[in-house]
């Protein structure tokens, strides 16, 4: 099921979505992602790297969520081209009624989201919907055409907040997407830091793509967009951190990332 909306392709200009797919060593990008990806691994080194944790993270997010918080309603805000274990195969690879939407507005990724809806399982439903995270008010009313908001549901900003505008509007954006959804419900979330100067450089070289910008936000930023939820341990830190067997306290990527649970 897919939502679409009037859009076309940007080949001119590159596009966050494509250079991680680039990144992450995908095939769905153009040259001009591929350039603006180069110069990204030229000023910060360790970007592939954050790109295949950050996959990681959403992998364990999930999890985590179908498996023992017993949630069955997803919405994935921002997410991106098709990598590896999407957020529909994880949920209802555990539990195969779950309910998936996915939220872009990026036309590339809408033109995948066909051949990624004939994977999702008989039971279960998976959904595209074409709209703006800046617009937390169209997501909701998309959403409620799949997904039941008397339930909890999982709502996940993986990796694209940093595109909001200001603060304030991350902020603005989360604080309104989980009024929305019911007691119970979680927050997945991650975004990158301002640990790395590396990193820095390499969001503001972005920038003077003409891309849209990615504003890199203090660790303090990140954790306060759970302000009001009950954190699960380990609470919000770097996402090659977040439930895993073992890590390196000494080594981690410039991304904080948790999972919070509304009262």
């Amino acid at each position: 099921m897919v939502f679409p909306q009037q859009s076309r392709i940007r080949t001119d200009i590159p596009h966050s979505a494509r250079i991680w797919n680039f990144w992450m060593g995908g095939r769905d990008y153009y040259e001009v992602d591929r350039l603006a990806g180069e110069a990204g691994i030229d000023a910060y080194p360790g970007i592939t790297t954050m790109a295949v944790e950050s996959r990681r993270f959403l992998i364990r997010v999930v999890r985590y969520l179908a498996a023992e918080a017993g949630i069955r309603q997803f919405l994935d805000i921002g997410t991106g081209l098709p990598t590896m274990q999407n957020t529909h195969e994880v949920a209802q690879g555990i539990a195969p009624e779950s309910k998936v939407v996915y939220v872009d507005n990026d036309p590339m990724v809408l033109a995948h989201a066909r051949a990624l809806l004939t994977s999702t399982t008989d039971e279960g439903v998976t959904a595209y919907l074409d709209a703006d995270f800046n617009n937390p008010e169209d997501i909701i009313a998309g959403a409620r055409n799949v997904l039941n908001f008397t339930k909890p549901v999982a709502v996940l900003f993986m990796g694209v907040l940093g595109h909001a505008r200001s603060y304030r509007d991350m902020r603005r954006i989360v604080d309104t997407m989980m009024a929305a959804v019911p007691s119970g419900s979680y927050l997945g979330l991650n975004d990158g830091s301002t640990d790395d100067p590396a990193y820095v450089t390499l969001c503001e070289n972005y920038t003077r793509t003409g891309g849209v910008p990615y504003n890199p936000r203090t660790p303090e930023q990140i954790a306060s967009a759970f302000e009001g939820l009950e954190l699960i341990a380990p609470g919000v830190v770097p996402i090659d951190h977040w439930r895993v067997e073992e890590f390196d306290p000494d080594k981690h990527t410039s991304v904080r990332g948790g999972v919070g649970r509304k009262p």
